[in-house]
């Protein structure tokens, strides 16, 4: 069998899992809060009865990645989503009430919004954290009343083998399936006539995903990357500044859509945050070329590439200020600053997904805004000082996906704010409520009173309707 053959069978397969599930749905297209609850207490269910499995699958796929480092960043934050859904899903389904144009509410006209499940939702999971970005968004693809259909990134082969063997002993295919395989399949299932797709990943396959999705006018959420900035005020906290951000630069060796892609630095303090940031990453990690809790990149062809920037950034005149005088070694890539880059080097025009920093230094704030405001839209932008004309500049006058101040990434893990990217760096968002909302078709509901008012609107038209008209006409 050749591998168009293959291709063909794996396609004809994704329209059975499909299929099967849509049968499924418009037999019970509006599950009751009870089976809601089952399928989210299935899942956690699941992964504390499977995080042995889980962790140890991780740690294998990425070379070296330590357990405490997968239930940390993966296992509890699914568990806290899930349960979090569950806490609220009985209230978030209520439908909300409306107000009806007076004077039909005072006659006895309702108005309302009601929550209605989408159906079948796809969900494209990335790599970096293999377990969370599959499973996390299954609490409001659940809690809203869809099924779902995931594919998993084959680049964490061995997670996502897991994760298929755990569902299928969890859920019926009609609720839950899993499609293994590479980018031949993955394209295959963004063909598909979902009710929503998800995707999470980079930029340029978002694209893809995007041109393959749109002739069935699938309506998709995008959560993807860029640049994301790190502007540090003159009235920040410089060491703490650099602790938090080594801190995010280095976990999960900087594979992160949020970590920070360049540090903007007023020029007088560039140094100082220089030396602050490598005496916070030698305070983490004091041995890194042994150290277990340091985590590899997921593959050699991209330890490469991360070389390579580096590399590129010297020959085009950049200090780089590596942080050990231990080299790099396969795919252990040990983080490095990178000062005065060329701006048209690769490492400043391309996200770069581990523990490389960039740092640039700034006179006027007005300049870091200019920076931003030229290039795509970051997922992330983050703020470290006391300055609230700074806050409120960087705030109102430069658009990013979400915007955190004197910290990095914190608001991913608020259950109560949407997480999501604009423009390049994405579209729509989840998490709690707004998640439930993006996974939901919000209905208008309009009752009308028995007095029916609008039967003043059908014709004959005398003079009464045109002067009530005409009433209405004005400024």
């Amino acid at each position: 069998m050749n591998s168009n053959e293959t291709i063909v069978e794996q396609a004809a397969n994704l329209q059975r899992l499909l299929g099967g599930q849509r049968v499924a749905q418009l037999k019970d297209p509006y599950p009751t809060l009870e089976l809601r609850l089952d399928r989210i207490n299935r899942m956690i269910d699941m992964l504390v009865r499977h995080e042995q499995r889980l962790v140890e699958a991780v740690k294998e796929d990425f070379e070296n990645r330590s357990h405490l480092m997968t239930r940390v960043s993966d296992i509890v934050p699914t568990l806290e989503n899930l349960k979090y859904v569950r806490k609220h899903i009985k209230r978030w389904m209520k439908p909300e009430k409306r107000k009806s144009k007076f004077p039909l509410g005072l006659l006895g006209a309702k108005s309302k919004v009601e929550y209605i499940p989408l159906g079948i939702v796809g969900n494209i999971s990335p790599w970096n954290f293999p377990v969370q970005l599959a499973l996390g968004p299954i609490a409001e693809i659940f809690g809203a009343g869809n099924r779902v259909m995931l594919k998993p990134s084959e680049l964490s082969p061995q997670t996502s083998q897991a994760m298929a063997e755990i569902i299928a002993g969890s859920f019926d295919e009609t609720e839950f399936s899993v499609v293994l395989g590479g980018p031949e399949i993955a394209a295959e299932f963004s063909k598909l006539k979902f009710d929503h797709l998800l995707f999470t990943g980079s930029t340029n396959v978002a694209r893809l995903v995007s041109q393959s999705a749109a002739p069935n006018l699938v309506p998709m959420t995008l959560e993807l990357g860029g640049k994301n900035p790190v502007v540090i005020s003159s009235t920040a906290d410089i060491k703490l500044a650099a602790d938090k951000v080594m801190f995010s630069q280095t976990f999960n060796g900087g594979q992160i859509c949020l970590c920070p892609d360049t540090v903007f630095v007023p020029e007088h303090l560039v140094e100082e945050f220089v030396t602050a940031c490598q005496a916070s990453v030698k305070k983490m990690y004091p041995d890194i070329a042994n150290d277990e809790t340091y985590t590899h990149i997921i593959t050699q062809r991209h330890a490469d590439r991360l070389r390579e920037l580096v590399a590129e950034a010297k020959t085009t005149g950049a200090r780089v200020v590596p942080l050990y005088d231990t080299e790099s070694s396969g795919r252990r890539v040990l983080p490095s600053l990178i000062l005065n880059a060329d701006m048209n080097s690769r490492i400043m025009q391309e996200e770069i997904f581990g523990a490389l920093l960039p740092i640039v230094g700034y006179t006027e704030m007005h300049e870091v805004v200019d920076y931003i405001n030229e290039r795509p839209r970051p997922l992330a932008l983050y703020y470290f000082g006391h300055n609230k004309q700074e806050i409120e500049k960087l705030t109102f006058q430069t658009t990013s996906g979400g915007m955190v101040v004197n910290d990095m990434a914190a608001h991913f893990l608020q259950s109560d704010l949407p997480f999501g990217g604009v423009g390049e760096s994405g579209m729509g968002a989840y998490h709690g409520f707004d998640g439930f909302k993006n996974f939901s078709h919000a209905k208008a509901v309009y009752v009308q009173s028995k007095l029916d008012p609008f039967r003043l609107l059908r014709p004959p038209y005398g003079k009464f309707f045109e002067s009530a008209v005409s009433k209405q006409i004005k400024p």
